[in-house]
């Protein structure tokens, strides 16, 4: 039995079957590039679904992640930790201010920020959360309930009350949803899971400005979008926007589990002891992951990268538009971008593994690239070729050149 039939096999036998599992059985990743068990190599599009976004084993963070376990893991909440502290600081920094809370992943982020605006508008009997059609907030049952596809909601049925949704990029539709009752708007900048669709620029105003107008506070979702990917630090900025609270994860760790939610004055001191907490959230070590990170990401100019190469990778794609058959569009930020098509997009993305570039299938016809910020040229050349032999074979077409 092969490495990859044994691990699979104990899968079968010892693990919930909770994901549609690709097969490849990976081992080892440096930078852009990850290994399978028969150590064949590929390209990682993927990134872990946007969380390694400095790439596999980035040194730096290595390093952080030996040196803090080696001085201290874990400590409870109850005490002051550095890291926590200097990262809060940083976050708030980037956010002009502001404080945080720490957790685990985005789901749990969210969950506080749902929290948060519910402890907020209790006085008035104001607890609904407006959320967008085609969102995803993540997996626990508030978080599930705010996001906005049925087909991850359905046999879990009856969702938490308190949720009601409006129609993504549609400023009116959020506006007729808005009750009494309505405590916040929670938006992601840029829709991951609902097909890599940005929230139109006077949509995200909009919405600023209607929870001014009705005292409802704006929670933008940026554990996808955030980090730099979009180009910018938050996806939220593009609009020239500041929500009262956002959330984080993802890439915040480049791997090692860590959520924060960064408030604004509205909401930065709504929580009090007893009203919300994490055991694990904010450790040391999770923390001293995260610093690395953020240093990597100044130090190296991520962000401004992401932009740079993120509309360089934009252009190509957009040359496969018109010339070939079931190519309907690109879309994107920066180094979110996805690819969409007029069929369902797994046979290609399986096909693409096949030929050595790792990418994800979303929203059925939408082929998502999530590259690392770290991603040298040759490296962005080399996948771009990749999908321009797998769309032409794929479509049953010669490889054509772009028109100049």
């Amino acid at each position: 039995m092969t490495i990859t039939a044994d691990i699979a096999q104990k899968y079968r036998q010892h693990i919930m079957p909770t994901y549609a599992y690709s097969g490849l059985v990976l081992t080892r990743g440096k930078g852009a590039r990850v290994w399978d068990a028969d150590g064949k190599v590929y390209l990682d599009f993927q990134t872990g679904i946007a969380v390694v976004g400095l790439g596999h084993c980035h040194p730096e963070v290595t390093r952080a992640v030996q040196e803090q376990a080696a001085r201290l893991v874990h400590v409870s909440n109850l005490h002051y930790n550095e890291n926590q502290a200097l990262l809060a600081e940083k976050l708030a920094g980037l956010f002009s201010g502001g404080k945080c809370f720490f957790c685990n992943s985005g789901a749990e982020a969210n969950e506080a920020m749902i929290k948060l605006a519910r402890l907020r508008g209790q006085g008035q009997g104001r607890f609904e959360i407006i959320s967008l059609t085609q969102s995803f907030h993540g997996r626990t049952l508030a978080a599930l309930a705010a996001t906005g596809q049925t087909k991850y909601q359905t046999g879990f049925e009856p969702m938490p009350e308190g949720f009601r949704h409006a129609t993504f990029n549609d400023l009116e539709s959020v506006r007729a949803a808005v009750t009494d009752k309505t405590s916040a708007i929670l938006v992601e900048a840029v829709q991951g899971e609902g097909g890599v669709v940005p929230g139109q620029q006077d949509f995200l105003r909009g919405l600023r400005a209607l929870c001014d107008e009705r005292d409802l506070l704006l929670l933008c979702d940026e554990v996808q979008c955030g980090m730099g990917r979009t180009g910018r630090w938050f996806g939220f900025e593009h609009a020239d926007i500041r929500p009262d609270a956002f959330s984080l994860a993802k890439a915040l760790g480049n791997g090692y589990p860590i959520g924060a939610v960064v408030a604004g004055p509205r909401a930065a001191d709504v929580f009090q002891p007893g009203k919300h907490a994490s055991t694990f959230g904010g450790s040391p070590l999770a923390c001293a992951a995260a610093l690395a990170v953020l240093r990597v990401i100044e130090a190296e100019g991520l962000v401004a990268r992401a932009a740079e190469i993120g509309a360089r990778f934009q252009e190509r794609l957009r040359s496969m538009v018109g010339r070939y058959e079931h190519v309907r569009e690109v879309r994107g930020l920066g180094l979110m971008v996805g690819l969409v098509l007029d069929q369902p997009a797994r046979p290609l993305t399986d096909r693409l593994a096949e030929m050595g570039l790792l990418a994800i299938p979303t929203a059925e016809s939408v082929i998502r690239f999530l590259p690392p910020l770290t991603v040298k040229d040759g490296e962005l050349d080399e996948a771009l070729d990749i999908i321009e032999d797998a769309v032409a074979e794929h479509h049953g077409a010669p490889r054509e050149e772009a028109t100049p």
